[in-house]
Formats: C-alpha cells, sequence, structure tokens
C-alpha cells in the first residue's frame, strides 16, 4: 500500500462541472464565441489559459483574458456549483484509518479548494492541501504535486496520484509517481489508459480497493 495517496480535485474529490462548463460559456461569449455545455467539459481540470489557447486557438494575451472573464463568474457563483462525490469523504477516512497520508494535489487556485473543502468539513482529512496562486501560477499539475510532495516528505516509490483525466497521468510522470485513475471523472473515453495511468477505478470501492493493496 502507497504511504503517500495524493488527489486531484475536480472531477476526483468534487462534481465542480456544472460551475466551471457555465463559467467557460461565459467567458468565450465574452469572447465572440457561442459554444454548448457539453462541448466545455474539457475545462475542469487543467490550467485554463493552457486550454483556452489549445481548443481555441487563442494567443497567450487573449486566453488570459479569457480566464480573467472565466473568473468573474466563476468565483461568485460558479464555485458553488458543484457537490462532493458520493462516497468520497468514507473512502478518505478508511485510508487515513489504514495509516495512509493523503492530501490533495490540484491546478485549481489553493484558496478557492480551500474554500470547498472547508464548506463541507473536510479540511480535516487531508494532510496537505497544495494548487494552483490565485494569479494562475504554479498550476502544472507536476508543479502542485512536486510541492504537495515537498511538504508531506514524501518520495516518489512511497507516493501515488489519484486523478481523473490525462494531464493528472503525465504530471505524475514528470515526478517519477504512478497515476490511478477515476473513470467517475471528466476523461474523454480511453483518455486515461492512453495517458498511461497504472489502474482505472469505476467507483469508490474499486478505488479503495486499488489503494488498499
Amino acid at each position: 500500500m502507497y504511504k503517500n495517496i495524493l488527489f486531484d480535485f475536480d472531477g476526483t474529490v468534487f462534481d465542480t462541472v456544472e460551475g466551471i462548463t457555465k463559467s467557460a460559456q461565459y467567458a468565450l461569449k465574452k469572447q465572440g464565441i457561442e459554444e454548448e455545455l457539453s462541448q466545455l467539459r474539457c475545462f475542469a481540470g487543467p490550467p485554463l489559459v493552457d486550454k483556452f489557447m489549445e481548443v481555441y486557438g487563442f494567443d497567450r494575451e487573449r486566453a488570459e483574458q479569457a480566464t480573467r472573464d472565466f473568473k468573474e463568474r466563476y468565483v461568485p457563483i460558479g464555485i458553488h456549483e458543484c457537490r462532493v462525490f458520493p462516497g468520497i469523504k468514507e473512502l478518505l477516512l478508511a485510508l487515513r484509518k489504514l495509516g495512509a497520508r493523503v492530501g490533495i494535489a490540484t491546478s485549481k487556485p489553493q484558496v478557492l479548494a480551500e474554500q470547498l473543502l472547508a464548506q463541507e468539513d473536510m479540511t480535516g482529512l487531508f494532510q496537505v492541501i497544495r494548487g494552483s496562486g490565485s494569479d494562475g501560477n504554479n498550476s502544472a499539475k507536476w508543479q502542485v504535486l512536486k510541492q504537495a510532495m515537498e511538504e508531506l516528505g514524501a518520495e516518489p516509490e512511497d507516493t501515488v496520484l489519484v486523478g481523473d483525466t490525462k494531464y493528472d497521468v503525465e504530471g505524475a510522470k514528470l515526478c517519477g509517481v504512478p497515476c490511478i485513475g477515476v473513470a467517475y471523472g471528466y476523461a474523454a473515453p480511453g483518455e486515461l489508459e492512453q495517458a498511461g495511468a497504472i489502474a482505472i477505478a469505476e467507483n469508490m470501492d474499486e478505488l479503495l480497493e486499488i489503494l488498499s493493496r
């Protein structure tokens, strides 16, 4: 069993897709682009500036403006359009009981992740919570993962990341850490397998079984 189990946030611990897609739609509309919510699930998880550049071909300046527009709606409204995935609290308690150290490593601004966890009385379930800066700096998955590991004093061979997209798998690889994927998150079909996740859990029971080995 891994000593250190770090979790992604969006799509892994919290179901935040509603607030994220509506805020991305809002930002794109301000850029003159009309988009269906169903096409914007890809914005749940990765750094926003990178995603606006990748999907819509924005240059960095325009992508940064779109990110500011996103936050204009997300911070007061979108952040509350979310819920904890059913069973995640019980999973975390079980892992802590087994002796694992658990934490958060997310590209989401740390202050927002901490706010949501506090609202659900979940802050005490984690021994480290590491996210990006409010200005969007240090938002790459490998950066927040590295920071979380350093705070825990965790070695790569004793650590695993749990996440729901290729960005989690790729970020984990850069830190020399394996990644377990969760199928209930926001990845496209086959995305986690193609990225190289070492295992994929369909639900919380399967995830606990995999993490307890």
